[in-house]
């Protein structure tokens, strides 16, 4: 599988067609759960499966998402991720006052969706019985670290997730791993320049 499949850099159309909620929810749902209809995601997400439909049109003008030629019908469109993630530099549109209201709705967004991935898993513990719950793991860790050290950290993970990649097996579940690293302004640091 190409890079380019397997992780998008989001540039700043990609990053405009996702600054809306649901079209966010969409891809997200096709990337996790795999090909889907207009129909059927529209009853997941509590939409018209023509609102849907138009929203993954815009998705696919975006290179996001794509239809699924290898399913359905003239009268049935399927529709896919075409990525397996998406990775995106914030600093690549922090001081372009243009993508500041669409940066700031895909991070919130972004934000939004882990929650409730999280908040599902929670819910669905008992289901998880056995291996699975010795297996999951929520966890948060503060450390100092330097702007250098921190990018060393992120790089050594995602390196760590690519080595587990592979095809999906029989008895195979799902995994999401989602982290995040970034400074935390404490007492003390806010207080540093301070005269």
């Amino acid at each position: 599988m190409s890079d380019e499949r397997r992780a998008r850099q989001i540039d700043a159309r990609t990053l405009r067609a996702l600054a809306h909620p649901l079209r966010m929810e969409l891809l997200d749902l096709l990337t996790v759960d795999g090909p889907a209809t207009a129909t059927g995601l529209g009853k997941r997400v509590g939409e018209s499966s023509g609102t849907t439909s138009w929203h993954l049109r815009q998705l696919a003008d975006a290179g996001l998402v794509a239809e699924d030629t290898s399913r359905g019908s003239k009268r049935e469109r399927w529709w896919k991720a075409a990525q397996e993630s998406t990775r995106m530099r914030a600093a690549d549109f922090v001081d372009d006052p243009e993508m500041a209201g669409p940066l700031m709705a895909f991070l919130h967004q972004h934000v939004d969706i882990r929650y409730r991935e999280q908040a599902r898993f929670v819910s669905e513990l008992p289901r998880w019985a056995g291996e699975w719950q010795d297996s999951s793991t929520l966890s948060s860790t503060r450390m100092p670290l330097t702007p250098g050290e921190s990018q060393q950290l992120i790089e050594e993970i995602e390196a760590v997730i690519e080595r587990y990649r592979r095809p999906a097996r029989p008895g195979d579940e799902t995994v999401i791993t989602q982290w995040a690293a970034f400074p935390h302004a404490t007492a003390a640091s806010e207080g540093q320049g301070e005269s």
